[in-house]
């Protein structure tokens, strides 16, 4: 793979980011707002138009191959869009042949989580190992696995949704329609909605952030760093979900380490302390002092690992 170009594309809900790649690092990149509105037919003009915008003439012509992050359910065997929640008109969709057919390239699709996890793996955080966990903490929590040495896919390329387990009976609904999933306790959704509802309930930095616009995650963060003692609070009590979910996850995947990224990422060193010792109380002995380290590759982990994921797959063809 060394030296050859790829196209990394991130299919988003929000935004479409696009990143020439070279050797796991980025050359180029570029993002618009997604046309969700417009559809499929308007994404995959934004790709195009992007692809151009980060490529050269001669970049261009010699790009081998490109790979697709997307939220799922994805069939990746396939590479068809079976639904995505926040891109209406997509249900089905074969992104694969679609996007190759008018591209003239080869087309890897890949579940956003895995496509991140094989970044973190052979470029970014997990370098060298053979077990690994990858968990994204952001508007969902979502992530990937590597288990004896090889990236975990399941059946269709659906394995390791890690956000849709139950930690409890009952609890917040989640976004996929269950109650009490991990991501409805630990997305940054979640840590907002709290904030928002303290911002309510007392004085702070909150109320002051909610008497100019909604309160967002960031603010949690921010207030923390400035002391607040109610973003400080939901901060330890985010903390704590995390190191809940994370004992599960060790003890189902038994990784040498769990990569934490997204968004929530960004208040890792507020939380690290409190999910360690969450771990170490509630994992069983041999899973106790399994570490959390932080994403290295940040957002690019997706682009990165989709368009890694493409060039080994042509060379396998």
């Amino acid at each position: 793979m060394s030296g050859k170009l790829a196209v990394g594309l991130d299919l988003g809900g929000t935004q479409a980011r696009v990143a020439l790649v070279r050797d796991g690092r980025v050359v180029r990149r570029t993002a618009e707002r997604t046309d969700v509105a417009g559809g499929p037919a308007a994404v995959l003009a934004q790709f195009d138009r992007m692809i151009r915008g980060v490529c050269s003439r001669e970049e261009r012509v010699a790009l081998v191959s490109v790979g697709v992050s997307a939220p799922g359910p994805l069939d990746t065997d396939t590479g068809t869009v079976l639904h995505i929640p926040t891109l209406p008109g997509w249900e089905d969709f074969p992104l694969r042949e679609v996007l190759g057919r008018e591209l003239g390239l080869p087309v890897t699709v890949e579940n956003d989580g895995i496509a991140a996890v094989y970044g973190e793996w052979k470029f970014g955080a997990g370098r060298g190992l053979r077990h690994m966990v990858f968990v994204t903490v952001s508007t969902g929590v979502g992530g990937g696995a590597v288990v004896d040495g090889n990236l975990l896919h399941g059946r269709r390329g659906m394995a390791a949704h890690m956000g849709h387990f139950r930690m409890a009976p009952d609890g917040p609904q989640c976004s996929c329609g269950a109650t009490a999933c991990f991501e409805a306790f630990a997305a940054g959704t979640a840590l907002a909605r709290r904030a928002r509802e303290a911002s309510r309930s007392s004085e702070g930095f909150l109320s002051k952030v909610a008497g100019e616009r909604q309160v967002e995650t960031r603010d949690v963060v921010a207030g923390a760093r400035e002391g607040d003692e109610i973003c400080i609070f939901l901060l330890a009590q985010e903390a704590d979900y995390l190191g809940q979910g994370f004992t599960g996850l060790i003890h189902l995947f038994s990784p040498e380490c769990v990569v934490m990224g997204g968004g929530v990422s960004n208040a890792f060193d507020l939380m690290s302390e409190r999910i360690h010792a969450v771990i170490r109380r509630d994992a069983m002995q041999p899973f106790k002092e399994v570490p959390v380290v932080l994403a290295e590759l940040g957002d690019n982990a997706g682009l990165v690992g989709a368009a890694a994921l493409s060039l080994e797959q042509n060379q396998r063809n």
